[in-house]
């Protein structure tokens, strides 16, 4: 992590304090993914209804993502961050408030607009504070906080829910976010170069979407949306209902340290050759996840898929950021992250209640195959249309070709 070492002092300190607040956010969000589908399921809900709860947290990150990528660039990224923070903190007093499945719901979308706010914000503040030359690298190692919060939260969550119930979870989950809130509050985001100047109206921020130079990254990040919904929402029902006897939180903490592994070689890697040789490894990791997770019936079979899906997801995520801040201007990218991402948000809203029908008849081994078929159809789309013509994609996404929606870099 040399890198680190050449910034500049308030630079490096602003990252270290955005890693520790990003620690939080994610160990505060995770701590609920293997247990708030049983949460749901033990106070009544059905296999659909599960789904249409844990959907509803992208009807959220649906809803608010425009207006805060919009606000993130006009007002600045840290009051977005604060917001996404706040929510998180709140969210979880929510549940355990209630045990309505309309209420759930309610809450649920709420949760969402903790992650819509941070991850643009986050994203976009590790993008403003990198040197474009080793933008790849920062964003690798900045993006460590979701794999190590995702291996600490489940397992504590998991825990915590067997052995005390619902009631300290929901509440350990609100006091990681509140502390999260606590640290953010002394981030100092650079000042936005001519944000004022930017067109950020509701027009502008989805005329974006037509962009040939980000229509391929958010219709990637859907697919892949669609796939990780169903394992964000089913892994654990799946596993009770194959018989296995493991801690779905263990799934989740055998994802995070894959995902911790390839983000410290990859992002490096992805400045020097490329990033897209990387990000179509990573949805092709993702592809056989999906894959294995259908046939699974053992232990190994879970932990080896978990293995598979932290490690695409480690290579795939932060690197479509890094191909995204080389195709955007600073003043923009706030709404820029938040339409890429958005992609990735609706794949999740789509996945839970529609998928979640399609469970009621074919079972959830039957969804995860539907969920693969998708993932290969993702790696497909990035490999013929990331580029300007499809000889251009072709050796952008195999081999050594130079990105040709790739702007100047000199901010």
């Amino acid at each position: 992590m040399k890198i680190f070492s050449t910034l500049e002092p308030a630079t490096r300190r602003n990252l270290l304090v955005l890693f520790a607040t990003g620690l939080l956010f994610w160990s505060s969000l995770a701590a609920l993914l293997p247990t708030l589908p049983l949460y749901i399921r033990d106070v009544g809900g059905t296999k659909y209804q599960v789904g249409v709860v844990i959907g509803a947290f992208a009807v959220g990150l649906l809803l608010f993502r425009p207006w805060l990528g919009r606000l993130a660039d006009r007002r600045g990224r840290r009051i977005v961050l604060l917001l996404g923070l706040a929510a998180v903190a709140i969210a979880p007093l929510g549940y355990l408030m209630t045990q309505s499945i309309p209420l759930l719901i309610a809450i649920r979308a709420f949760h969402g607009l903790s992650i819509a706010a941070f991850t643009t914000a986050y994203s976009t503040l590790v993008v403003d504070l990198s040197p474009p030359s080793n933008r790849g690298e920062v964003i690798g190692y900045m993006s460590l906080v979701n794999p190590i919060g995702v291996a600490v939260g489940p397992a504590m969550g998991g825990f915590v829910q067997a052995w005390l119930g619902y009631t300290p979870l929901f509440l350990l989950s609100a006091g990681l976010g509140f502390a999260g809130l606590v640290s953010g509050l002394w981030i100092q985001a650079p000042m936005l170069i001519g944000p004022m100047m930017a067109d950020t109206t509701k027009g502008a921020f989805w005329r974006l979407l037509f962009s040939p130079r980000l229509r391929t990254p958010t219709l990637a990040m859907l697919l892949v949306g669609l796939a990780f919904g169903v394992l964000s929402t089913f892994v654990p029902l799946f596993i009770q209902e194959a018989g296995v006897n493991l801690n779905a939180g263990l799934f989740y903490t055998a994802a995070a340290v894959a995902g911790f592994s390839v983000r410290l070689l990859t992002g490096r890697a992805s400045d020097r050759y490329g990033r897209g040789r990387f990000i179509t490894l990573g949805l092709l990791l993702y592809a056989l996840t999906m894959l294995l997770l259908w046939s699974a019936h053992s232990v190994t079979a879970f932990l080896l898929a978990g293995l598979l899906e932290g490690a695409g997801t480690g290579i795939f995520l932060p690197l479509i950021v890094a191909l995204v801040a080389d195709r955007s201007e600073a003043h923009e990218r706030g709404r820029v992250f938040s339409l890429c991402v958005g992609g990735f948000d609706l794949g999740i809203a789509i996945a839970g209640p529609a998928l979640g029908f399609f469970a009621e008849y074919i079972g959830y081994r039957g969804i995860f195959g539907l969920a693969s078929g998708l993932a290969f159809l993702s790696v497909l789309v990035f490999i013929t249309q990331c580029n300007k013509t499809l000889p251009h994609s072709l050796e952008f996404a195999l081999g050594d070709g130079s990105d040709q929606y790739a702007l100047p870099q000199g901010d």
